[in-house]
């Protein structure tokens, strides 16, 4: 009996990761089997007028935003992690700003300042004369530029825990074989450090391939703003599920050519602990140029920007209405919901993935947090085709009861939490599962020991034991969330607007100060989870 009820115990447990997957299964291959019905018409107007324009400036974009931020998050990630120069300590935490900046907040901020009317080429006419040049920002250099500067604190933050491990004694092996400090950088300091930088830059490269507010703002046509312009453009839901399948094409490539790089390498670290807070000093002019830097940097990925924010706040304050409460209480609504959710299933996963282990349980976790590599566009087409099916099915089957009905999920909040369960799963599940793995496995068998099981278990002692790990993954999905344009502009109910969704409508109106109480309300939000993020940092 005691067997049967275990095994029994063990199809629950394992039932539920399988839906919990399947969440991202459907989706993908609803949209695969889209190729069924190819949209022969639009195909080939996009073949012939959009197609090979969509590759380049996709492929630009990818190349020019990880090359940009590689460059910004290592250079300052060594900097902060392994030298000691004026400012460093303010540096090391101010640096994480940016990411609670969204990419499309950014953009349409430095279309507002450096735009041919903007207030900086307006300052400049006037001083210098009218035909003084301008670099244009409605260029490919420019969305380059937003989209790095938003981006680079993800290369940053893991490039900076790599040099910190290292510390000063790493550098100075190097020197007493010969090597000088610049030359020890780069044949030992960065090649030691470069799964931690390839991480990131991974995370960077498929935020880029996901983005959609930033490149829609600055019209710059990539996969994801061909895909919402087939779907609301040629209101054809097949051709952008088709061209969502491209994007899924290659963002596997490069997730698979990510794996095939890190194959049969190791990396190892031999400094002892005492050692990673000896730092190399870098003085007079060095010193003084990393602190410039640093400035540079964080002045123009997010003191401007920001600044500028509240300037045009206080200038349109006049136009806040009600109307903003109900957009600020449905972003609250939405994040909470999904953060409760997402850390729930992340829970649930983790709890399998420890008391059952094996390629199965593995191989489900793999698939229930792929959805972080895919971008919002294709995950809100797919699901939304997957729900509409339901509701066909269900109404054929009420019909034939008699039963009248009409449509119950599509276009609906519980449409919105399933995508943002797969879109942040990854991120609710990151910090479950590293905070699980702390707790000892003698501790379970205690629990059992005493009778405690299954969810009796997981309320009892994990969720108390997990109460920092909870916390750190719901304010991360909670932000992510309150952040996700695509997904909820494409699925949201009729009339349900966000900050996100308000902010997008203003921007492609042009109406740069009146966005700007939205994002205030979103980069304020930001921040909160980066302060807890910083003190988790220094706790470690």
């Amino acid at each position: 009996m005691p067997s049967h009820t275990s095994t029994g115990r063990i199809n629950i447990w394992k039932g539920a990761a399988w839906l919990i997957a399947l969440l991202t299964v459907l989706p993908l291959s609803v949209i695969v089997l889209s190729w069924t019905r190819p949209a022969l018409e639009i195909w080939q107007h996009m073949a012939e007028n959009l197609l090979a324009d969509l590759l380049v400036n996709t492929v630009l974009l990818g190349g020019g935003v990880v090359g940009l931020t590689g460059f910004l998050g290592v250079s300052l990630a060594w900097f902060t992690g392994a030298c000691d120069f004026p400012g460093r300590r303010i540096f090391s935490w101010a640096l994480l700003l940016p990411l609670a900046m969204p990419t499309y907040v950014l953009a349409f901020v430095f279309l507002g300042i450096f735009d041919f009317t903007g207030p900086v080429q307006t300052f400049l006419r006037d001083l210098l004369g009218r035909s003084v040049w301008f670099p244009d920002i409605r260029s490919t250099a420019g969305v380059i530029l937003v989209m790095s500067l938003a981006l680079y604190p993800y290369v940053y933050l893991l490039a900076r825990s790599a040099f910190l491990a290292q510390g000063k004694q790493t550098i100075e092996a190097a020197q007493s074989l010969g090597c000088t400090s610049f030359a020890a950088f780069f044949r030992v300091a960065l090649p030691m450090a470069r799964p931690w930088i390839a991480g990131g830059l991974l995370l960077v490269l498929m935020e880029t391939l996901a983005d959609f507010g930033a490149v829609s703002i600055f019209n710059y046509d990539t996969f994801t703003t061909a895909i919402y312009k087939a779907w609301y453009g040629f209101f054809s839901i097949d051709a952008a599920a088709q061209l969502s399948s491209l994007l899924v094409i290659i963002v596997l490539a490069v997730l698979l050519l990510e794996q095939r790089l890190r194959r049969g390498r190791k990396y190892s670290e031999s400094a002892r602990v005492t050692n990673r807070v000896k730092l190399l000093k870098l003085e007079g002019a060095a010193g003084w140029g990393a602190s410039v830097f640093a400035s540079i940097v964080l002045l123009t990925a997010f003191i401007l920007p920001f600044g500028q924010l509240m300037l045009w706040c206080l200038d349109g304050f006049a136009d806040f209405d009600t109307a903003y409460v109900v957009y600020l209480g449905h972003s609250l609504l939405l994040s909470g919901m999904a953060g409760i959710f997402i850390c729930c299933c992340a829970l649930l996963l983790a709890y399998v993935q420890r008391q059952h282990p094996g390629r199965v349980t593995s191989f489900l976790v793999r698939l229930a947090t792929l959805g972080y590599a895919l971008p919002g566009t294709v995950l809100a087409v797919g699901l939304v085709i997957v729900i509409s099916l339901f509701d066909k099915q269900l109404a054929s089957i009420t019909g034939a009861m008699g039963i009248e009905t009409t449509i119950l999920f599509q276009g609906t909040i519980l449409t919105m939490l399933l995508a943002y369960a797969v879109r942040f799963m990854a991120a609710g599940y990151n910090g479950v599962h590293s905070s699980m793995e702390k707790i000892t496995l003698s501790i379970d068998e205690a629990s059992q020991s005493l009778g405690i099981t299954g969810v009796k278990m997981i309320r009892k002692i994990h969720v108390p034991i997990l109460r920092s790990g909870l916390l750190t993954a719901g304010i991360l999905v909670f932000v992510d969330v309150m952040k996700e344009m695509p997904i909820t502009l494409m699925t949201r109910p009729f009339g349900w607007d966000t900050l996100a969704v308000k902010i997008f409508e203003l921007t492609s109106e042009g109406e740069w100060q009146r966005a700007a109480l939205p994002a205030v309300a979103l980069v304020a939000g930001g921040i909160i989870p980066l302060i807890f993020l910083t003190k988790q940092m220094d706790k470690s």
